[in-house]
């Protein structure tokens, strides 16, 4: 038995009937693929109260009867635009009030909508679909395990061979590689590999730095497993363990096992974050961790919920969410230690498998 989208759908429905609003215009695609499993793009879906439409193009027309035969769908004409048709199916169905994704439609978008729609009153709304898509179900967890597993995987294979004058470019592009070899769809995203000082940039973009130019390398990587990701981070030492190296990364390290312990449900989320926050603080490094310790994931690699402090949103069982603290120094670099990790009913697991022992990451560079 696969995912039953049409129940995605019904709980829907019961969210925006509580907004008082009698259908909702699902503008992101992502969304869209979460509540009836159509993979493609440049498609909404309006869900009603008697049931749900698909507007799409020609372009996905056999793509749309292999992925949602049950779903009833509006090809457009070449010549209509696709607001233009949401107007048409929205007037057909004599819809009162409509809601549409406030944060995924642009301002024109939302003119043209509302200047087309003389009888409907349009309410932007917001979350809707993406509190829904906090609690993962079973299929869910299944291929974010994967696309861990196939992460991992990657990895191992891409620094089991890496080399001294290997750029950060040639190694982004190595784990791209791999990770489609090993079954994977693409990366989450663009992989961050950061030599030495470059580490102090939490969201470096690979240059044509040398691994060779410096004693450690920080990789932050994820695999897409068909529609599902991952997102870790690790440091791999490519020379000798510093004093300062084997300091700071004890500080993260640390950190991140204190909020880990913290994950269970009931727990909010800014307590998490301050469980590794306070103890960054303590070691002097406060100013030094500047980000959110985490975020949900999976068919988006940053989506809700965010573990961030002063958050009160209160942790589920069914939520995979990154847990990453990291210290960033100027000139030297930075560390940064990220693992998936799920709320479970009576606690969490951590999905990710790879060693965070700094030893255990020291790496033989071939020659």
């Amino acid at each position: 038995m696969g995912i039953n989208f049409q129940q995605r759908r019904d709980r829907l429905r019961r969210k925006f009937r509580q907004a008082g609003i009698e259908s909702l215009l699902v503008t992101n695609f992502t969304n869209v693929t979460y509540l009836t499993g159509f993979t493609g793009e440049d498609s909404y879906l309006l869900v009603r109260s008697d049931g749900d439409l698909l507007i799409s193009d020609s372009r996905f027309t056999v793509q749309l009867q292999e992925e949602c035969p049950d779903l009833d769908v509006k090809i457009r004409p070449r010549t209509q635009g696709i607001v233009q048709s949401s107007i048409k199916a929205i007037e057909k169905a004599k819809i009162a009030t409509l809601g549409v994704e406030s944060t995924a439609m642009n301002v024109a978008v939302y003119q043209r909508l509302t200047g087309g729609l003389s009888k409907t009153k349009v309410e932007p709304v917001s979350g809707l679909v993406e509190s829904l898509r906090e609690i993962k179900d079973k299929f869910e967890i299944q291929a974010i395990r994967r696309a861990v597993r196939q992460a991992e995987r990657a990895i191992l294979s891409v620094t089991a061979g890496l080399m001294p004058d290997q750029t950060e470019l040639q190694v982004a592009a190595d784990i791209e590689h791999t990770i489609r070899r090993f079954g994977g769809r693409k990366c989450s995203f663009p992989s961050i590999v950061a030599v030495g000082p470059r580490a102090a940039l939490p969201h470096a973009t690979p240059t044509e730095r040398t691994i060779g130019e410096s004693d450690f390398v920080l990789i932050d990587w994820g695999a897409r497993e068909k529609q599902y990701v991952s997102d870790l981070t690790r440091i791999f030492v490519t020379g000798r363990i510093s004093p300062k190296l084997e300091r700071i990364y004890g500080i993260v390290l640390e950190a991140q096992r204190r909020a880990i312990r913290k994950i269970r449900p009931g727990v909010s989320m800014g307590e998490v974050d301050s469980a590794a926050r306070s103890y960054i603080d303590q070691s002097g490094h406060g100013k030094n961790f500047g980000h959110g310790l985490g975020h949900g994931i999976g068919l988006d690699v940053h989506e809700s919920p965010r573990l961030v402090d002063g958050q009160k949103q209160l942790l589920k069982a069914g939520m995979v969410v990154t847990v990453e603290p990291g210290i960033y120094l100027p000139g030297w670099g930075g560390v940064r230690i990220e693992d998936d990790v799920l709320v479970t009913r009576d606690g969490h697991e951590v999905l990710s498998s790879l060693t965070k022992e700094l030893e255990d990451s020291v790496l033989s560079l071939a020659i």
